[in-house]
């Protein structure tokens, strides 16, 4: 197949490959096995993309006339410092598996910890080799196989797992084969060394389909798989035929977002300590929207030399941050139809303003993308801090409400627990 000249951003996969080195895989009812590096397929929809900037210092002249005929020196020159950190972005959709992982699992993995993967088999990989009970922010706390259970317990390191990202462009035109995508057989491949997880976006469409916006840097953007000389001479072929694709396939895994709910309770009604109650016990809440951010806000080095353009040579973390957003119906009623008190949306909006004592208040948030139904992402933040929800003056006045997910003391990482469930 002859090399071809323009790419489709529609024919594009995206593959996620980590060095698995001294890491353990762990099958189910097998024998451990060990394996440098794992390659995942990633899925992505229409809008991905990915670069890397360059800085660069301008030096100008800037001096009086050098005779009497007012001539002078107007010129300039340019230098390229340093590569500034490659970025890149893309949305899958959030998508469950049956063998107790997910599509999106190594990147959780990667958002929220360092030494825990999920390996080929579908089940993870531990540094200690221990499996299932491991402690661990992707090892399920039971080898339930339609299930998965992500938290943030490893979170708190200077640094997060680093992987590469392959932009295949031209992946799945026709002809193409993956176990040579390469310049001359027709496909551009890209290459982005040491990349991070630094943000995680859930966007609660209300007539769509559960999707996250993933993005984050790394350190080197290049392009491999090139033509070295004649039409068939290249560097060694980018191979993908034996990328980990558990689920990508499926028809059966999508959520929609019309059936989300949201739970909100209070565990310390008092929470003035005055002896009498600032919330109620639970608020009744039908969504209109929502979002839910997780960011790293990570932090790129890159060393300062004259003469040479610099690299960045790694990240740092910064403050984990876990927050949203959740939009309502203003709604005023007094009792529900079944003719129990009913805390809705105005009532949460009377007790969050009149609560002038609270300066910090706790609430529990339980995020059940999908309802009750199956499949389903449960997104539970067990200490949020919700601001005064404020009006949107539309054809129906709506609240939106802003929380901020906050961990049970400054040393800890609980901010959240997300579950992925298959099926009963």
């Amino acid at each position: 197949m002859p090399a071809a000249n323009l790419q489709l951003s529609r024919n594009t996969h995206v593959y996620l490959e980590k060095d698995q080195t001294g890491l353990t895989i762990l099958s189910t009812g097998a024998a451990a096995t060990d394996q440098n590096t794992y390659l995942w397929k990633i899925p992505v929809l229409d809008g991905f993309s990915f670069s890397q900037g360059v800085a660069t210092s301008e030096i100008t002249l800037n001096e009086m006339a050098r005779d009497n005929k007012l001539n002078t020196r107007r010129a300039r020159s340019m230098f390229n410092d340093a590569l500034e950190p490659a970025e890149w972005s893309f949305t899958s959709y959030v998508r469950p598996n049956s063998n107790a992982t997910s599509v999106d699992a190594a990147l959780w993995a990667s958002m929220i910890g360092n030494t825990h993967y999920a390996g080929a088999s579908g089940w993870l990989l531990t540094s200690d080799g221990s499996g299932g009970n491991a402690a661990g922010p992707v090892i399920p706390s039971t080898l339930n196989p339609v299930s998965v259970t992500y938290d943030l317990n490893d979170s708190n390191t200077v640094e997060l797992g680093t992987f590469n990202l392959y932009f295949v462009l031209g992946g799945c035109a026709p002809g193409a084969d993956d176990t040579a995508f390469a310049t001359p057989n027709g496909q551009t491949v890209y290459k982005m060394s040491n990349c991070v997880v630094n943000s995680a976006t859930l966007e609660f469409d209300i007539d769509g389909i559960t999707q996250i916006t993933w993005s984050g840097f790394g350190t080197l953007l290049e392009q491999i798989a090139v033509s070295t000389g004649g039409s068939d001479v290249y560097t060694t072929a980018f191979n993908a035929s034996t990328a980990i694709d558990t689920g990508t396939s499926s028809t059966d895994n999508f959520i929609k977002n019309r059936l989300t709910t949201l739970a909100v309770t209070v565990s310390d009604v008092d929470q003035n300590d005055d002896g009498t109650n600032d919330f109620d016990t639970a608020y009744s809440l039908t969504l209109t929207g929502g979002s839910i951010t997780f960011e790293n806000n990570i932090t790129f080095l890159t060393p300062e030399e004259l003469c040479r353009v610099n690299v960045p040579i790694g990240h740092v973390t910064g403050t984990r941050s876990v927050s949203g957003s959740f939009t309502c119906y203003l709604d005023d009623s007094s009792v529900d139809s079944a003719g129990a008190a009913a805390n809705t949306s105005a009532e949460l909006f009377r007790d969050l303003s009149a609560a002038s004592g609270v300066t910090s208040n706790r609430f529990d948030l339980l995020f059940s993308v999908g309802g009750s139904s199956y499949p389903r992402a449960e997104f539970d933040f067990n200490n949020c801090h919700l601001e005064i929800p404020n009006h949107g003056i539309e054809d129906v006045i709506s609240l939106e409400t802003n929380w901020h997910a906050l961990p049970s003391t400054l040393d800890a990482a609980d901010e959240s627990t997300i579950t992925y469930k298959y099926s009963a």
